[in-house]
Formats: C-alpha cells, sequence, structure tokens
C-alpha cells in the first residue's frame, strides 16, 4: 500500500487561487455530481462516453487519469478536491450535474520513480507522431540515426520517429549520407510520469489539462 506524508509543508503554484476561483465560479446554477444523501446518482449514458479525470498528487505533480465513477469516489471519501470542473455536463432523471475534470488528492502519495523504457508508442508520443525528416504524420515507424546494421544501438538517443518513404530512402545509411536533415540529437525525456507517457502526451495536449501539466511537459522535449 502507498505511504502518505501531510502536504501542508507544500506551496501550490501562484496560479493556484485562480484555479480555485474558476471552479468555484463554474460551479454555480449547477449540481455536483454527489446527490443529497452522498451517492452517485444514476446517469443515462454509457461508461465509454464518461470522460477522464485528471488526478495530481498533493504537491500538483499528475499522478493518474482515472475514470468519472473513480473520481467521483475520491470526492465522496473527502480524499481530494475539485482543482476545475469539465465544461460538459451530464444529467439525470431529475437535475443537470457538474462533471469535475481535475482533482488534487488532500495527502500526498509517495512514489516510486517509474522506469521509462523504450518502446514504439514511446518513440512516436516523443516525437510528437511527426516523422523527424520530413514533418509527414503518415505511415510512421521507427528509425535508427545510425543504422542497427552497423552496430547503432536501440536506445533513446540513437531512435527515432520516421515516416516509411524517409526511411526507405535511409536504408542503412545515416541521415547525413543520405541527404536527410536530422533537426536535433534525440534523447531520453528529462521527465518521467507515473502515467504511461504515451497517455501522458496525449494528456498535456488537451486544453483543460494543460495548465496542470505544461510545466511538467516541458520535460519531454527533445
Amino acid at each position: 500500500m502507498a505511504r502518505t506524508h501531510s502536504s501542508k509543508s507544500k506551496h501550490p503554484p501562484s496560479s493556484e487561487c485562480g484555479r480555485r476561483k474558476n471552479a468555484a465560479h463554474s460551479t454555480r446554477g449547477k449540481r455536483d455530481l454527489r446527490s443529497n444523501d452522498g451517492n452517485l446518482p444514476v446517469l443515462d449514458v454509457a461508461p465509454t462516453q464518461l470522460p477522464g479525470v485528471l488526478v495530481l498528487n498533493a504537491n500538483f505533480e499528475p499522478l493518474n487519469i482515472c475514470s468519472l465513477h473513480r473520481g467521483i469516489a475520491l470526492l465522496l471519501l473527502d480524499k481530494a478536491e475539485v482543482l476545475r470542473f469539465s465544461e460538459q455536463t451530464m444529467r439525470s432523471a431529475e437535475e443537470e450535474h457538474l462533471i469535475p475534470s481535475v482533482l488534487r488528492l488532500h495527502s500526498g502519495v509517495r512514489r516510486p520513480t517509474p522506469e521509462l523504457k523504450i518502446s514504439r508508442k514511446s518513440v512516436l508520443a516523443r516525437d510528437g507522431y511527426t516523422c523527424v525528416y520530413c514533418g509527414s504524420r503518415e505511415t510512421l515507424t521507427l528509425d535508427h540515426v545510425f543504422p542497427r546494421c552497423r552496430g547503432g544501438e536501440t536506445s533513446w538517443e540513437n531512435v527515432v520517429c520516421s515516416c516509411l518513404k524517409c526511411n526507405n530512402k535511409k536504408g542503412n545509411r545515416t541521415p547525413q549520407e543520405c541527404g536527410l536533415r536530422l533537426p536535433h540529437p534525440p534523447r531520453k525525456p528529462r521527465y518521467v510520469p507515473y502515467i504511461s507517457f504515451p497517455r501522458f502526451v496525449s494528456a498535456v495536449r488537451r486544453p483543460e489539462w494543460r495548465e496542470f501539466l505544461e510545466g511538467f511537459g516541458k520535460g519531454l522535449e527533445m
């Protein structure tokens, strides 16, 4: 079981007051998803249509993207606070309900530092699902900058996202040998998220979560 520690010594970012103020304003005229008896209301919607909820640690580090039902459970157990509501609302049989989009835990969770292993999905996410040589987003694959057949390693520093056309053109040569331009040397991301790397990269690009993740997302840049 994860150990917890008090978050009283943590100071929220300077924009935190604004975040809480925005969350408060967005509740006017609408109800929280918690009903009067503290139970989650029955909503006429398929589980696949429910939005995910971003969960932040007490120190504002991203911890997880959970289901809406799990997010509401954290609120009912008084383990988290709402920092932002979704622009979406949902209706039960009787009324309209607000949907939490970003939660922050009241007590910090000590998380282990995960190992960021290289994989196809992670390399594509790091490079923005774009060919590093021509900028194409079609028929993407992986390319060893220094060819594997000539001793090139499968590492963050030697593998990039490439379209099939550029990969075939490059063959067993280096970019310089075949006239392709590598804009910058590839490298391992500086920030290792607790959330899976591809999922974190996608989350950073969501406008409603960008404010909470962009500081950590800068560590993803090559």
